[in-house]
């Protein structure tokens, strides 16, 4: 009987050995993000403090074994990124893929994971096509994407009255799938597209598509661009005085680095959406405090986000058992999306992370009560109603 016994608890303790089990005996976690570009103060050294937040919040280990965050400068070129995530794949031994701002970017990682059985962690990039046509059962879009940053902020703009609109879009993946979505939105609300002009990324001097927008006397001038391109072009816009010929502004991808940037005398009235703000409960404000700690600066979404998906992640492979990629999604789409920034989420069959997201207007100077308190929240809109619904989409894993 107690040979019997022994030898019961020795099949049991293998088969438990044998479940409990992850790759190369470590997690390793790669941020691929945007150190010496246009992107960095949104996503870049901040995205990868966040990492390490999240590793320390969750503890050092998972199933046993260490977790490990390494990083890497994407320049904003895509073969540069590609060449990057090859390497890491091939000869590093990551099990994830975290980050990548620019859209470009994430499309081709996004391709390669799935082909590599890897998992990729988005957070950085906004091109909706990611979890619509595009979609991988092996990513994970976690912040933001272009449907729900211009549904919730062209809804509220022509509701105020800004009909007729004018796009200043940066010419590459991002800047051209924000100007689309958010043209389809103004068109169904009864709104007006008067024209847009295309501009190349990093640029510097927007005075010519400034004096364009201005001429085409349209009540909103929206930027589909994103980093120093929006500020540059804000700034700009404000310069030539289209605010105060009676012209809306409108950040379609605007964090709060931007609106510090800019300053609150050229940003103020603008509004935005975000799926994070660092100032809206006690727990976030604690949070963000510590990040500014070792960041100097408050967290953009992207940044809140690099966080919430690794944590997820590693939550995910706690309760699987295994860091098993296919095994790894099921339970990320098992498991709520609980953090501090995130609460009752979940990830859908095609990728996309349903969190609520936020519209919100920059304040006047004269509001602000501390530094970086730049925004009001003016609406809380349930991820439901945020992104793009099943029965639109064109993901066939949602078909099934």
């Amino acid at each position: 009987m107690m040979r019997q016994f022994l030898a019961a608890a020795f099949v049991a303790a293998m088969a438990t050995a044998a479940h409990a089990q992850v790759s190369d005996d470590v997690v390793r976690l790669g941020v691929l993000t945007d150190l010496s570009s246009w992107g960095r103060d949104n996503s870049g050294p901040g995205s990868v403090e966040a990492a390490r937040m999240a590793v320390e919040e969750f503890g050092p280990t998972v199933l046993g074994k260490p977790i490990e965050i390494i990083s890497a400068d994407h320049q904003m070129k895509t073969d540069v990124g590609v060449q990057i995530v090859r390497g890491w794949f091939d000869n590093g031994k990551v099990d994830a893929v975290v980050d990548i701002p620019n859209s470009g970017i994430a499309i081709a990682v996004h391709n390669m994971v799935r082909e590599r059985n890897k998992i990729a962690l988005l957070s950085g990039p906004g091109a909706s096509s990611l979890t619509d046509e595009l979609c991988s059962p092996n990513t994970v879009h976690f912040a933001y994407d272009t449907y729900a940053l211009s549904k919730v902020t062209a809804s509220a703009v022509i509701k105020e009255g800004g009909k007729s609109w004018f796009f200043v879009t940066a010419d590459y993946a991002f800047g051209q799938q924000l100007e689309r979505d958010a043209t389809r939105f103004i068109n169904e609300m009864g709104g007006k597209v008067l024209g847009s002009v295309k501009h190349p990324t990093n640029t510097a001097d927007f005075s010519s598509y400034a004096l364009q927008a201005q001429s085409s006397k349209a009540d909103v001038v929206a930027f589909a661009n994103a980093g120093q391109d929006t500020d540059n072009s804000i700034k700009q816009s404000g310069e030539f005085g289209l605010v105060q010929g009676g012209q809306k502004l409108v950040g379609l991808l605007m964090f709060d680095t931007d609106v510090h940037a800019i300053g609150l005398n050229a940003a103020q009235g603008t509004y935005m959406t975000t799926a994070s703000y660092w100032n809206m409960d006690e727990k976030t404000r604690a949070w963000s405090k510590k990040f500014y700690a070792r960041a100097n600066v408050m967290p953009t979404m992207i940044q809140t986000g690099v966080y919430g998906s690794v944590l997820h992640y590693l939550k995910a492979i706690r309760a699987a058992g295994t860091d098993d990629p296919k095994t790894v999604m099921a339970k990320m789409r098992e498991l709520p999306i609980e953090d501090t920034f995130v609460h009752g989420g979940k990830l859908r069959e095609d990728g996309r992370v349903i969190r609520d997201m936020y519209l919100a207007k920059v304040k006047k100077p004269s509001e602000s009560k501390e530094p970086w308190d730049y925004l009001d929240i003016v609406k809380t809109v349930k991820g439901e109603d945020a992104y793009r619904p099943v029965s639109e989409s064109k993901c066939p894993l949602l078909k099934k």
